[in-house]
């Protein structure tokens, strides 16, 4: 007979609540203010960070599926908060970067949710601030790793 899977153990399930909790609260802010979903303001943070990048690379950064990169993508620009150019390296690609409007958005909600980031971990430590960063990127790693070995079993 096997265990139980009791989801609030169950570290999968226990990330993507925190996750999602931690989104929705910090979402409400740039949603009301400037009307962006948490892809939407992904892309930005993400474009803000790396000047520009094609979908693609937004794919892996963001950790964001295609169609929610691309649909997020396609509002920013008609928005005009993002632009798109050729790549001139590839010229299937396209570039996504922030435009002047973009970075004035960006300016503007980045230290608000700095500070909801700084209510959130106001209960730990700097050490334990610390070494949640330094679990959860270890877990993240672990999945990557486990997800590369999954892709590899399947195309043998």
């Amino acid at each position: 007979m096997s265990a139980m899977l009791r989801l609030d153990a169950f570290l999968p399930y226990r990330l993507s609540a925190a996750s999602n909790a931690v989104s929705k609260v910090i979402a409400s802010a740039y949603q009301r203010r400037f009307n962006l979903s948490v892809p939407e303001w992904r892309l930005i943070a993400v474009l803000r960070e790396v000047g520009e990048s094609t979908q693609q690379n937004l794919v892996q950064r963001t950790f964001m599926d295609k169609v929610a990169v691309s649909r997020a993508a396609e509002r920013l620009v008609q928005r005009a908060l993002v632009r798109r150019t050729e790549d001139e390296s590839d010229g299937r690609a396209r570039l996504l970067s922030l435009t002047r409007k973009g970075r004035t958005h960006y300016d503007a909600i980045a230290p608000e949710a700095r500070a909801y980031e700084k209510r959130l971990l106001a209960a730990l430590s700097a050490d334990e601030v610390a070494a949640l960063h330094a679990m959860l990127l270890r877990i993240q790693n672990a999945a990557t790793a486990l997800e590369e070995a999954a892709r590899e079993s399947n195309a043998q």
